[in-house]
């Protein structure tokens, strides 16, 4: 029986998915700024779903990447108190603060070493790796930010296509202290089949610290919100991951 059989029976309810994690700590919510929500209209939109889920907390990450976003501190604290003012004026309770995820090149290095990152949950940063080439030296990289004070944690490790289909990497960078968080979308495919082979992977070896929307646009909340009665849902429901922690 392949993975993808593993967990394809339904369930009749759809799981509580903001009532068990609480804290969405990756998302690319604020306007204008990378990737994600083009415009404050998006942002609200994408709001109002992730309420409608149940969240309480939203940690908001957009990209920094040298280059191609190159998202200042003062940046994303401006969109995020534009943010605030909005939700605040619309009536919306959800909980808004926002942090960044830095992309490994030679300007992360540099910013680890003046600390000029901007973490979250106290000295937790959220990094990616590029989904095309293999980085190198990712011990010393996780070994810096833990010794200038930083909680590394890897965003979606699933979708690096060159660790495939070993989970290895993951048991290796986790006993150096890095935590490892996987995209919630993984599960339904979003990403395609091998994507999902080893979120399912990570998930049968309890690899998973933390679970993220890495949400981009009202769609991946819909995709996602039409995918919580299937049972490999009510698994993951079962992990104890550390998302609560941040509320």
């Amino acid at each position: 029986m392949g993975f993808l059989n593993l967990f394809k029976g339904k369930q009749k309810e759809s799981v509580d998915l903001g009532g068990k994690l609480l804290v969405d700590i990756h998302s690319h919510l604020l306007p204008g700024i990378d990737d994600g929500a083009p415009t404050m209209d998006h942002t609200i939109g994408m709001l109002r779903k992730f309420e409608e889920l149940g969240y309480q907390k939203l940690i908001m990450t957009p990209h920094v990447m040298s280059g191609v976003y190159d998202n200042s501190h003062q940046i994303i604290q401006n969109k995020l108190d534009e943010v605030r003012k909005v939700s605040q004026d619309l009536g919306l309770n959800i909980i808004l603060e926002a942090s960044a995820e830095y992309f490994y090149d030679e300007t992360f290095v540099k910013r680890i070493q003046t600390k000029d990152l901007l973490p979250f949950g106290g000295n937790h940063i959220l990094f990616e790796f590029s989904f095309r080439n293999k980085p190198s030296q990712v011990e010393d990289l996780i070994f810096q930010l833990k010794s200038a004070g930083y909680q590394p944690i890897l965003a979606h490790f699933e979708r690096y296509i060159y660790y495939h289909p070993s989970i290895e990497v993951a048991k290796s960078f986790r006993e150096r202290g890095c935590m490892i968080q996987v995209n919630l979308n993984s599960f339904t495919g979003h990403y395609g089949p091998d994507v999902k082979n080893q979120a399912i992977r990570l998930l049968k070896a309890d690899l998973i610290d933390i679970l993220g929307s890495d949400c981009h646009r009202l769609q991946h909340l819909e995709v996602l919100q039409g995918a919580l009665n299937e049972s490999i849902f009510h698994q993951l429901m079962e992990l104890k991951v550390k998302n609560p922690l941040f509320l």
